[in-house]
C-alpha cells in the first residue's frame, strides 16, 4: 500500500504524461491510468521484495520466475475471458429486458436495485469487477436519479454496490475459484462447499445486512 501511494503521490505528478494523449496510447490521461500503472509497480516492488529476501533459498531465479510466469497465464486468460463473457451479454438485446427486470426487483429502492442488478450480473459473468463494471455502465446513471429521487446517500450506494460485487461472484465458474482449486489440485466436489461460504454465502449476508441498515439509519435521519 505504502508503495502504491509513493508512487501516486509523489512520482506521478513529477513525470511527463503528455503522450498519453496521442491515439496510439488509447487517447486517454493519467488520471485514467494511474491507478493500473500504481498497481502494476506495487506488484513489481513486491516481487522484488520477495526475491532479495529468498535470495539463498533460490537454486535457480531463472527458473523461479519461468514458473511463476506459467502460473499467471491460467488465472490471467480465466479472468479475460469472464469479463469478455459478460461483455457480450451486455450487447445482448435480451439485456435490456434483464435490466427493466432487476429494476422491478428493487421496489423503487435504489440500494436493493443496484445490489440486485450488480450480484445478478456478477452471478453471470463470475467475475466482481465484470459484473460491476456492467452493471454501473448499463444503469448507472438511472442509479443515480433514483438515489437524488429518493435521498438516498450516493457514498451508501457504493458500498454497497462494492460489496454486492462480490456477493455471489465467486460460482464455480468464477475464474479465481478454478485457478484456486487447480493449484491447489482440488476438485468442486472436494472443496467448493467451503469456497461458497467464505466467497459467497456470508458477503450475501453482509449485503443485507447493510441495506436493512442503512434503511434503518435513513429513516431515523442520519
Amino acid at each position: 500500500m505504502s508503495a502504491i501511494f509513493l508512487f501516486i503521490q509523489v512520482i506521478v505528478p513529477r513525470l511527463d504524461t503528455a503522450f498519453l494523449a496521442e491515439p496510439r496510447f488509447g487517447a486517454t490521461t493519467i488520471e485514467t491510468v494511474r491507478g493500473v500503472w500504481a498497481v502494476i509497480v506495487s506488484l513489481f516492488v513486491a516481487i522484488l521484495l520477495l526475491i532479495a529476501g529468498n535470495w539463498r533459498r533460490l537454486e535457480d531465479l531463472r527458473t523461479s520466475l519461468d514458473r511463476g510466469a506459467d502460473a499467471s497465464v491460467l488465472p490471467i486468460f480465466n479472468t479475460a475471458s469472464l469479463v469478455g463473457f459478460g461483455a457480450v451479454i451486455a450487447a445482448l438485446p435480451v439485456f435490456d429486458a434483464i435490466s427493466q427486470a432487476v429494476l422491478a426487483l428493487g421496489g423503487g429502492n435504489p440500494l436493493v436495485s443496484a445490489a440486485v442488478s450488480v450480484t445478478v450480473l456478477s452471478a453471470m459473468t463470475g467475475s466482481a469487477s465484470g459484473g460491476m463494471s456492467i452493471a454501473l455502465d448499463a444503469l448507472g446513471p438511472t442509479f443515480v436519479d433514483m438515489a437524488h429521487t429518493t435521498g438516498v446517500s450516493l457514498d451508501v450506494m457504493h458500498r454497497v454496490t462494492a460489496v454486492a460485487s462480490g456477493a455471489l461472484d465467486a460460482l464455480p465458474h468464477n475464474g479465481a475459484v478454478i485457478t484456486l482449486l487447480t493449484v491447489c489440485r482440488l476438485s468442486h466436489r472436494d472443496a467448493y462447499g467451503d469456497v461458497f461460504v467464505v466467497a459467497a454465502a456470508i458477503p450475501m449476508i453482509a449485503l443485507v445486512v447493510l441495506i436493512v441498515l442503512a434503511g434503518l439509519l435513513r429513516n431515523f435521519g442520519f
